[in-house]
């Protein structure tokens, strides 16, 4: 029965990231063209876009930018939920993602991957206030995997 779970969890967490992976680097690029994209042109425009300052895009949103709420929700909740299920499958299928500390680094180094990835591959454009949310949605998810994995020792004894 324990094997079957981990298989599910593991099967889950392969789909999630396929269409997390759809969403943040091809939510632009239609999937026939993403080869186009594998070049290392120098783009100066795409270079300004970027954001390294922490907390610059998520003021913008919160207290600058003159959008809608959707735009200003699709933008920082997004990034937050996106990475919600990461931080809830890792401590149900390994064990060494019981930790906080672990789930963290996991939800940091995915969205760091992603974010590189944009940054080379000019898919999008990087953002570290997206590294902030995404590891903050990561964090957010272990908690209820924490009481879940809590609930179920408890019932067993």
């Amino acid at each position: 029965m324990k094997i079957i779970i981990k298989l599910g969890l593991t099967i889950i967490l392969c789909l999630y990231l396929a269409v997390l992976t759809k969403l943040i680097l091809f939510k632009y690029i239609p999937l026939t063209e993403i080869i186009h994209h594998f070049n290392f042109t120098y783009n100066e425009y795409h270079w300004r876009s970027n954001n390294f300052v922490p907390f610059k895009t998520i003021i913008f949103y919160l207290y600058i930018a003159d959008v809608n709420l959707i735009i200003r929700i699709e933008n920082l909740a997004g990034n937050v939920v996106g990475f919600i299920p990461l931080g809830f499958i890792l401590p149900l299928l390994l064990k060494k993602f019981q930790r906080l500390s672990a789930v963290m680094a996991a939800s940091f180094c995915l969205s760091l991957s992603y974010e590189i990835l944009q940054l080379l591959f000019e898919f999008g454009s990087f953002d570290v206030d997206d590294l902030i949310l995404n590891t903050l949605g990561g964090m957010l998810g272990y908690i209820p995997s924490k009481l879940f994995i809590y609930f179920l020792r408890k019932r067993k004894k």
